[in-house]
């Protein structure tokens, strides 16, 4: 039980200070890209902290397997240069026992994930996606800034609403903007309405800004053939930025029991990703205590870049085999069960396979000189 303590204890504190650093800098690099979306009125300044607060989870579902795989190697490499693990080995720890140590924490961290994966992320996610879907809250999604111009990069739109109402109707609404038509000709699409308001499409997440009462003016700069059209309800599709605040999957926000009872595919694939971050957790624990062995020589950050390479593509073939899910109707879940089953195979190959292989070729010499 001393040795198991002290094995938990290195992986776990190695665990959570990898884990932390991981999600400082991710942490960091999204605010900041929130940060300067609210500083061009993509969104109020007041829900940013709040909606990444919600969005923690989602990303500590990602970023705790990781500081688990990282956190196996370097306590791992360091006993192994420090010469623990052979003593280990002396006092009758084998690899199957060491596996066995290793898969306790993997399992505590495996259903700490789980319930990330499962339950608490897209609680996060639905209460994130409500909180920017609100326009007539304060902590809401502000698209016009009532009585200034705004120019937005998204679209290379200026827009202009004389009063903004409590419920988010939007008084006098001036839209310009600019585009090329098919033969590369820069024209200016200039729309005047008497109201307008942001509608949300509930399937996809898209914000559209709806117009009504208005006229659109269509022609070239310095020319006067503009064309007029008039209009009593006129919508278009506000572009979201690559990458933005707003370009979070709606499926990300349904309770898992909903996805369960979905016949959609997209619904089926983020149900067999939900489930597969937990499972990947101890297939990786393994893959880490058998790559974590080295020597003083050779130092316990040796094999660190090809670990690295077996991590990200068994994360990567997991997104394609659900990219693939999300595009097809002939039930592809399988895909996904067979990478965690492939990859199951090579963890139990780099623990078992050189002492099968000795064992060979213990076999075959007695028999080559019997």
């Amino acid at each position: 039980m001393r040795i198991l303590r002290y094995l938990n204890r290195e992986v776990l504190v190695h665990m959570v200070a990898v884990s932390f650093v991981l999600l400082v800098i991710i942490f960091s690099g999204r605010f900041v890209k929130y940060l300067a979306e609210a500083a061009i009125g993509e969104v109020a300044a007041s829900i940013l902290l709040p909606v990444m607060l919600y969005r923690l989870p989602g990303f500590l579902e990602l970023i705790i397997p990781l500081g688990l795989f990282i956190g196996i190697l370097m306590s791992y490499g360091r006993l192994y240069v420090e010469s623990e693990m052979v003593i280990l080995n002396a006092c009758g720890v084998s690899p199957t026992r060491l596996a066995a140590y290793t898969l306790v924490p993997a399992g505590l961290v495996t259903l700490l994930v789980a319930s990330l994966s499962l339950y608490v992320s897209p609680l996060g996610a639905a209460r994130s996606e409500a909180l920017l879907d609100d326009p007539s809250s304060s902590k809401g999604l502000q698209t016009l800034a009532a009585g200034r111009f705004q120019t937005r990069r998204s679209n290379n739109t200026v827009s202009y609403a004389q009063n903004i109402s409590g419920e988010g109707v939007m008084q006098s609404v001036f839209l310009s903007q600019r585009e090329r038509d098919d033969d590369g000709r820069l024209q200016m699409l200039v729309t005047v309405a008497d109201e307008g308001e942001i509608t949300i499409d509930p399937e996809t997440g898209a914000r559209y800004i709806e117009l009504r009462n208005g006229y659109r003016y269509v022609g070239f700069p310095g020319r006067l053939d503009y064309q007029v059209v008039s209009f009593e309800r006129f919508g278009e599709l506000i572009p979201e930025p690559e990458g933005g605040i707003r370009t979070a999957d709606p499926v990300d926000g349904r309770p898992t029991l909903q996805l369960l009872a979905s016949d959609k595919p997209e619904d089926r694939a983020a149900l067999h990703w939900r489930l597969s971050i937990p499972l990947m957790v101890p297939i990786v624990a393994l893959i880490a205590m058998c790559l974590s062995r080295t020597d003083h020589r050779r130092g316990r950050f040796v094999k660190m870049v090809p670990a690295f390479l077996i991590y990200l593509t068994y994360l990567m073939l997991l997104a394609n085999a659900r990219t693939a899910m999300e595009d097809t109707d002939s039930g592809l879940a399988g895909n996904m069960w067979l990478i965690h089953g492939a990859f199951l195979l090579v963890a139990l190959a780099m623990l078992y396979g050189g002492s099968l292989w000795a064992r060979f070729k213990y076999l075959r010499y007695r028999h080559a000189h019997s």
